[in-house]
């Protein structure tokens, strides 16, 4: 009797382990009396090519891009279909350049973040390959989703940016016609008029735009790099801004309708310290205004609540330094671009976009 309950339990541990598309990992979101399993599950994987950013549309499409941060990148911005396809975003042509090769207005040079709004796709172009200085303006490539065809430039302003300026990401203010930048490269953030296409800069190397370290650790290894102002999330129901430093472990505050005072002083003032933070890349908000970010260090997606209670929502090997987040049809999508242990080539590395349910019903 007992050699049959043994058989028993292996069929059913077999049977439990034969989907590797789920990654069981825990999480503390509900109580401290128990821990409910999330299934972190597999969207897309690239070998051999870094992704960063993911966002999805209101219609459930999903793209992703890859930063030119060396030779041999294929695609910078990639649409993924329902049918599991890679298709270059909007078409081959603007995926096609190549370091060495002169800069032309209609082709990705270094993108950064692609961000889906309402129906258009915003792709930021730090026009920065390799991490050197801007080979032209930084700029936004707006196109319209119901088409695939672009439909604006935004040229950040000529006192906007800095020679080692690395425009990071990016949120759109519908309320305001504005659009925020972090500048992860040299300290700060840019504000743009979608009306007037100006942009100016603005907390240029303040304190709260500023790395507060010189390197991350991760295990008994340091990842030495001090970067600035890089996460950035849009309350759009307060109007308040937030940002964070990517080495750095403070979470900073400003309400939009400070980035209309000429007088610098009284802007500064307006920033707030919010909350000590684990170091996070990018962040987001979902409707019910939990703010969603990663602790990179120790592998997790944590959040924070309206009421300033943070949470962790998964932990473990699925996520390996969660870089950018989307939220659509109540799963959270993030990518994991590995950063910390890229050190050389990564042609044979897998890099990863995945989603977990969240616990609660939230909207895109």
């Amino acid at each position: 009797m007992k050699n049959i309950f043994y058989l028993c339990f292996l069929l059913i541990l077999f049977i439990s382990c034969k989907d590797t598309r789920k990654t069981v990992v825990k999480t503390t979101i509900d109580t401290q009396e128990h821990s409910t399993a999330l299934q972190v599950l597999d969207v897309a994987s690239f070998k051999g090519q870094q992704v960063t950013g993911v966002s999805v549309s209101d219609t459930g499409r999903i793209f992703v891009n890859f930063p030119r941060w060396r030779k041999g990148v294929v695609h910078s911005v990639v649409e993924i279909t329902s049918d599991k396809q890679k298709n270059s975003y909007p078409n081959a042509d603007w995926n096609s350049w190549n370091i060495g090769q002169p800069v032309v207005a209609n082709k990705f040079v270094g993108v950064q973040s692609v961000v889906a709004f309402e129906d258009e796709l915003y792709v930021l172009d730090t026009r920065s390959p390799l991490f050197q200085n801007v080979l032209d303006a930084p700029r936004v490539f707006v196109f319209n989703l119901k088409e695939d065809t672009l439909v604006k430039t935004y040229v950040l302003s000529e006192n906007s940016y800095h020679p080692d300026s690395y425009i990071n990401d990016l949120r759109v203010d519908k309320k305001k016609n504005q659009i925020y930048f972090t500048d992860s490269g040299h300290a700060g953030l840019v504000i743009l008029d979608m009306e007037t296409s100006i942009s100016k800069r603005v907390l240029d190397n303040h304190k709260s735009t500023s790395a507060e370290m010189t390197h991350l650790t991760f295990g008994d290894k340091k990842w030495e790099r001090a970067i600035h102002s890089d996460g950035i999330a849009l309350d759009t129901k307060n109007n308040i801004l937030y940002y964070h430093a990517l080495t750095g472990y403070s979470l900073f505050s400003i309400p939009t309708d400070a980035f209309q005072n000429e007088d610098i002083k009284k802007m500064e003032s307006e920033v707030k310290f919010v909350a000590k933070t684990a170091a996070p890349d990018g962040m987001i908000f979902d409707e019910n205004g939990n703010l969603y970010y990663a602790d990179l260090e120790n592998n997790k997606i944590q959040f924070r609540k309206p009421d300033g209670s943070i949470h962790t929502l998964v932990e473990g090997e699925a996520i390996q330094w969660a870089d950018t987040f989307s939220i659509y049809n109540n799963h959270l999508y993030f990518t994991n671009s590995r950063i910390n242990e890229v050190s050389g080539d990564i042609s044979d590395m897998l890099f990863t976009l995945k989603k977990v349910p969240l616990p609660f019903t939230v909207g895109k």
